[in-house]
């Protein structure tokens, strides 16, 4: 029986994965979403570009929440960052939209330093209120930048493309956001692994012990409001390709709530737990579309004017019952379930 703990070998510890059934199906799962243009209409099509896209913020948000223990409500200034940089650089200064999306992330992440540095020694709710902070002084200096930003009145973006040809197109745009999402779990998977990730690792579950084993407290926070902010900064960049405009509006501090909220329903400091996360809360709104037209007309109308105050109590509800039955996120029930499986018929 696999126990998939010990390992013999020191190539087995640093690599990705012993398990050639975990390449396979990887493999077999990219596939799928290769072909799923083919299934999928426009709207379908458009939905999962948004979780391609959100998935990325996410997973920076995991990295300083979940992995570096560092609560942050400052996303949304991030992805503001990240989009007003693309739309800037590429339409104002006609830099190449594709060299334009790290630029971004690269902006993203010397103005975490704002509220990184102020922010080393603190720590919880100080540290949440400091970061929320952030949000509304950008979304505030991106207002007053008028001559930069446009003000209120947002801002055009550049369609991608990548040597002469254009992903302007839903379906080009869905495997451009497809490979980006590819990338940047692999990068990920790859940091946790390094010296870094084992840092960030201690300085969650014990600073105080981290600090005695020489971890330098203060460098390692920085680094992880700076990686995060890397990676919202390219989610920003990503879904201002998608919207092909930028608006001030569009990125709230609902949005910052609602990436925490992704992270604690797919599970802390997972990585897979932060795609799937991201996945349910998009397609939230949807199921609760699809569970009122299943109801019938008297229902359907009676919450058609209802349905952002519903979606806000959803968002409430999911988050209660996953702290309340599976505080380890739906990746704790997909890891339960392979353990199942795994050890069926002796499971209990």
């Amino acid at each position: 029986m696999r126990s998939r703990t010990y390992q013999v070998s020191y190539a087995g510890l640093v690599s990705l994965s012993t398990q050639p059934a975990t390449w396979w199906w990887s493999f077999a799962g990219l596939v799928l979403l290769a072909l799923a243009p083919a299934w999928f209409g426009a709207h379908g099509l458009n939905m999962l570009t948004s979780i391609f896209v959100v998935s990325i913020g996410v997973l920076g948000l995991n990295l300083l929440s979940g992995v570096a223990g560092q609560i942050s409500l400052g996303h949304a200034g991030f992805l503001l960052i990240g989009a007003y940089a693309q739309a800037i650089l590429t339409t104002d200064y006609h830099v190449p939209t594709l060299l334009a999306i790290p630029l971004a992330g690269g902006v993203a992440a010397l103005a975490s330093l704002i509220v990184g540095v102020p922010s080393l020694r603190l720590k919880g709710l100080y540290l949440a209120i400091t970061t929320l902070a952030f949000t509304f002084i950008v979304r505030h200096v991106v207002l007053f930048a008028e001559d930069i930003t446009r003000g209120s009145a947002g801002m055009p973006v550049e369609a991608l493309s990548v040597l002469g040809i254009s992903f302007k197109g839903d379906q080009r745009f869905y495997y451009a956001a497809l490979a980006m999402l590819v990338l940047f779990v692999f990068i990920t998977l790859n940091l946790m692994r390094t010296r870094i990730g084992r840092a960030w690792l201690a300085l969650r579950d014990h600073d105080i012990a981290a600090r005695a084993m020489g971890i330098d407290l203060m460098r390692y926070k920085l680094l992880a409001f700076m990686v995060s902010a890397f990676y919202t900064g390219v989610a920003g960049a990503m879904v201002a390709l998608q919207t092909r405009f930028v608006n001030v509006d569009t990125f709230s501090v609902l949005t910052s709530i609602e990436a925490l909220a992704m992270i604690i329903v797919g599970g802390m400091g997972r990585i897979h737990g932060a795609i799937l996360g991201a996945a349910l809360i998009l397609l939230l709104p949807e199921l609760l579309s699809f569970g009122f037209d299943a109801a019938g007309d008297g229902v359907r109308t009676l919450m058609a004017d209802r349905i952002y105050e519903v979606k806000g109590l959803m968002y409430g509800v999911v988050i209660l019952l996953f702290l309340r039955l599976e505080p380890e996120g739906l990746a704790g029930i997909w890891r339960k379930s392979k353990r199942f499986w795994v050890q069926w018929p002796l499971s209990q």
